[in-house]
């Protein structure tokens, strides 16, 4: 399938950003539209708040690609209502405005969250058991897209359920493990053999763009977007320190110690790490999610550790960022 126009809610985002440089490098003629708050409100640069009905200038139907990364995401940092009203409010705007301009084919950018935490290895076919908020909310979200895409025979439909997404303007967990690694203030929290599904952030836009292209596939599709099989966090620590050719000894701090650091370190601001208990509970506890069906039907370019250094190459060999 070939389009002719492209609409990024939540366009100014990570995701956002790197989806819309493929699609500039790969559609050099189509209009691509950056929807966001955070929009400069050029023409193709539209202020939208998707919590609201949505209003746009532009051309739009049945060649037109949606995708759907506008949500409220970090957690914890935000209260519970947060995650409702943007991530559920958002995917019914999103599926309206899709309805009202005729548009046939969006992609969903839902998480691993709607799976809970627990150890046991989750695939596609797993019941999603959300325990918190934001994965209450990005499971609904979910459904929502599905009843649109369940009311006309020609609509497509693709979610893709990420694990942790890292590269360039990541800002997230992939960052902070850098900066503890280089600053010697990482250690192993509990464990060495969490795992932790990841996929680097330009495999995934590649990804989402090929199950939008693909018309021999299912009407609708659910991957998880993750490395198979995926990396404890032993791993993930050892290929970063090889790809950015560090030399680190990193320590192992039983769990009882560590919470009680993180208790100390939260009280003084998390030291500028963003290190606090909610977090260390999280590097506890694994995200062991099953990437065997997107390796299948959509394999990934980069390994682990080509990804971190075409990150660390697009930072200029300096530091991750």
């Amino acid at each position: 399938m070939h389009f002719k126009s492209f609409i990024i809610f939540g366009g100014c985002g990570f995701i956002g950003t790197h989806t819309a440089h493929l699609l500039r490098e790969k559609y050099p003629d189509a209009k691509i539209y950056i929807v966001d708050l955070l929009a400069d409100g050029s023409e193709y640069s539209q202020r939208v708040d998707v919590r609201n009905p949505i209003e746009m200038q532009g051309e739009f139907g049945k060649d037109t690609l949606i995708f759907n990364f506008a949500a409220i995401h970090r957690t914890p940092g935000h209260p519970d209502h947060a995650y409702f009203e943007t991530n559920i409010r958002g995917a019914e705007n999103v599926c309206d405005f899709a309805r009202k301009h005729g548009v046939e084919n969006i992609v969903f950018t839902s998480s691993i969250a709607p799976y809970g935490a627990a150890e046991e290895l989750k695939t596609e076919e797993t019941l999603p058991t959300p325990n918190t908020p934001y994965g209450i909310s990005k499971l609904v979200a979910e459904k929502i897209h599905r009843e649109w895409a369940a009311e006309e025979k020609t609509r497509r439909l693709s979610i893709v359920r990420p694990g942790i997404v890292f590269g360039t303007g990541e800002n997230g967990n992939m960052t902070r493990l850098y900066k503890g690694l280089k600053s010697h203030k990482f250690a192993y929290a509990g464990r060495k053999d969490t795992i932790k599904a990841c996929i680097y952030v330009k495999d995934l836009a590649r990804v989402m763009l090929a199950m939008a292209e693909n018309d021999n596939a299912d009407r609708i599709q659910l991957h998880n977007c993750c490395y198979y099989p995926s990396f404890t966090i032993e791993q993930i620590a050892n290929t970063m320190l090889k790809a950015t050719r560090m030399k680190r000894w990193i320590p192992f701090i039983p769990h009882k110690p560590m919470m009680a650091a993180a208790t100390i370190c939260g009280g003084l601001g998390g030291l500028g790490l963003g290190i606090c208990p909610a977090r260390v509970k999280k590097l506890m506890v694994s995200t062991n999610i099953d990437g065997q069906k997107l390796a299948k039907n959509y394999p990934l370019s980069y390994t682990l550790e080509d990804a971190f250094k075409d990150w660390y190459k697009d930072c200029e060999e300096k530091e991750l960022v």
